[in-house]
């Protein structure tokens, strides 16, 4: 670590930065952060555009598109298919393209840095941070879930509490790879792009949209260790039932891997002052 970046120990950190849980002192502070990160979200139109009606918009279209996509013997229907992939297009967009630039936009501001000063440790700030993201993509992925039950006729999910466990495990996952993008993130602007990686593999290879068992055996199961499709496994899964328990805990053990490695990043390389 550069000189330039050598600031004052970390302070011990709970939340999604360890495995600790914080204490009511903690949940006090960190609920007044988040809510003044709700705050300044509700205030910023282009972010509440972003997270309101741009999944909502890709959603629609993926339904037009669908009657396109041959799911013989995938076990989905056409509603399932596109519940599947909104809801983790709604956790990327919302949670994890939302989270950077808000990351990097309080770092430049040295907001973070101001934070730091105070009683606040450095897993509260960026747990505090993320909390209106991750409240306001579980909130949607709630509604959708709902609207394609009522509207595109949807299955009610076979087993709700393993789709509950994979809208968290992937809420986990983003919100901890979006501060681990931000470490390498120079500018508010840069945000789209450092973020287009994790999106397109996820896209092509988490199996939004289609199970990956009819993928070649190789190529399916390189993708079972991307990021995001650990949690997409799990909400397929609470749709239709009949995962086992080998495979739900091995979904839950490549997720908590990359929650691990982002906190690695998170904690030897994410400058807390303006980069220059």
């Amino acid at each position: 670590m550069s000189t330039h970046n050598a600031q004052k120990p970390l302070k011990p950190m709970t939340s999604f930065l360890t495995w600790g849980l914080p204490d009511a002192a903690a949940l006090r502070r960190m609920g007044a952060l988040a809510r003044a990160e709700l705050t300044l979200l509700l205030r910023n139109r282009s972010a509440l555009f972003v997270s309101l009606l741009m999944p909502a918009a890709l959603i629609g279209l993926s339904y037009t598109a669908s009657d396109q996509l041959d799911l013989a013997g995938t076990g989905l229907s056409r509603g399932e298919a596109v519940m599947t992939g909104g809801i983790g297009m709604v956790l990327i967009m919302v949670l994890y393209l939302g989270l950077i630039p808000t990351y990097v936009a309080r770092r430049e501001e040295r907001v973070l840095k101001r934070l730091r000063t105070g009683e606040l440790t450095d897993g509260e700030i960026m747990t505090a941070t993320a909390l209106p993201a991750a409240v306001l993509a579980l909130v949607q992925c709630v509604l959708l879930v709902v609207g394609g039950i009522a509207v595109l006729d949807a299955a009610v999910p076979e087993n709700a509490a393993v789709l509950l466990l994979g809208l968290l495990l992937g809420t986990a996952v983003l919100a901890a790879a979006s501060a681990a993008t931000a470490t390498f993130t120079k500018t508010v602007e840069s945000a789209q792009i450092t973020g287009m990686p994790l999106l397109m593999i996820s896209v092509m290879g988490s199996g939004l949209y289609f199970p990956l068992d009819i993928l070649p055996d190789n190529l399916a199961e390189i993708c079972r260790f991307l990021p995001l499709t650990p949690a997409v496994d799990l909400v397929r899964a609470g749709w239709l039932g009949g995962i086992d328990a080998s495979d739900q805990l091995r979904a839950m053990a490549v997720g908590v891997a990359w929650i691990a490695a982002s906190v690695f990043a998170v904690r030897r390389w994410f400058r807390w002052e303006p980069r220059h």
